[in-house]
């Protein structure tokens, strides 16, 4: 798992604090809403990306293919709450993908460059966070999130590929600008537990 996971953790400019994992195993049910949310809300980025980039065919092949992976993934996350008895009720979202997003330029094409790189670092970081609390989880809750695993990594490289396809400049900077916001985010200070929330206080 640890030469699989190596691109993703060479891609983040840090590993998941053991605070975020400490607390996150002690509130399952709260992890698994939030969880929920953000399948949901990755399968609605992808849509929303293929209807306003309709003529873009390489992001409508790869876009498309995600937005299905990633409603799979929140029927089974779903489903895992059903067994568990955990009701699905409106959690707020965490500050990291707002946080993200106030950074990407308005102008395109860097407005979707941008945007694509916002998503790689999403899924990337969805992927470790996964590979970092499996260990700590029941058998069922491990086995499913080490199952996830390729698929996240698989749309960490979607997402920065078609960044670089589009770009009409090297991403590097702008990568390496969004990796340190991203860290930022992911230590800093944070009141409320979600799936990408900062250091619990």
């Amino acid at each position: 798992m640890s030469d699989f996971l190596q691109p993703v953790r060479d891609f983040l400019a840090c590993s998941t604090p053991q605070a975020w994992i400490d607390a996150a195993i002690q509130d399952i049910p709260l992890l698994l809403q939030d969880h929920a949310n953000c399948e949901k809300k990755a399968a609605g980025t992808a849509v929303n990306l293929l209807f306003r980039y309709n003529d873009k065919l390489p992001l409508q092949e790869q876009l498309a293919q995600l937005a299905r992976e990633e409603l799979l993934h929140y029927e089974q996350v779903m489903a895992i709450m059903s067994k568990r008895g955990i009701g699905y009720l409106p959690i707020s979202p965490a500050r990291y993908a707002a946080g993200m997003r106030q950074h990407v330029r308005t102008y395109e094409p860097q407005h979707l460059v941008d945007i694509l790189i916002v998503g790689a670092f999403v899924e990337a970081r969805s992927c470790e966070r996964f590979a970092a609390i499996a260990p700590f989880l029941d058998d069922e809750l491990k086995k499913f999130y080490t199952f996830l695993l390729k698929s996240e990594a698989r749309h960490f490289e979607y997402y920065l590929s078609l960044a670089a396809h589009y770009s009409p400049e090297p991403i590097e900077e702008r990568v390496t600008f969004f990796r340190q916001v991203e860290a930022d985010l992911i230590m800093r200070p944070d009141t409320e537990l979600r799936f990408h929330s900062g250091i619990p206080v």
